[in-house]
């Protein structure tokens, strides 16, 4: 049987406008044991940000993170997936890419996100990456 990327994403995504401090996204990512939120404008997917993006993008750059917003730190080239499509379709754009996870669309309007641990878990769950992404967070 086909799977679908919808089948296994993360629902209900984290969005933020632009212009939210990037303060705001640690703050989401962590009470919501999640490494991504996804930056709109409006209704348009226009960037994602990682909590590696926040070390490597603005707490390695900066002493004072008061004026930093996700827009400065976001990766706006974003790979994203249909939801319709296959999970190999969208294994291979994240190997094509080099992006762990990616932002689930539907008419182009964010809806989830899928990860290789999404995947992992599904497909490899023996493997480290597989039990590693299906244990509870050490939060």
């Amino acid at each position: 049987m086909v799977q679908l990327v919808r089948d296994l994403m993360t629902t209900d995504p984290v969005v933020l406008p632009p212009d939210t401090p990037v303060r705001e996204a640690a703050r989401a990512m962590r009470d919501r044991d999640i490494g991504d939120v996804l930056v709109v404008d409006g209704d348009r997917l226009c960037g994602i940000v990682t909590d590696r993006d926040l070390v490597v993008r603005a707490m390695a750059d900066r002493d004072d993170l008061s004026d930093c917003r996700v827009r400065d730190v976001c990766s706006d080239h974003v790979v994203t997936a249909d939801m319709t499509e296959t999970l190999d379709t969208a294994i291979a754009r994240m190997r094509e890419n080099a992006v762990r996870r990616i932002p689930v669309v539907d008419a182009g309007r964010p809806v989830g996100v899928f990860s290789l641990g999404d995947a992992a878990v599904e497909r490899d769950p023996n493997s480290v990456l597989g039990q590693v992404s299906a244990a509870p967070g050490n939060t």
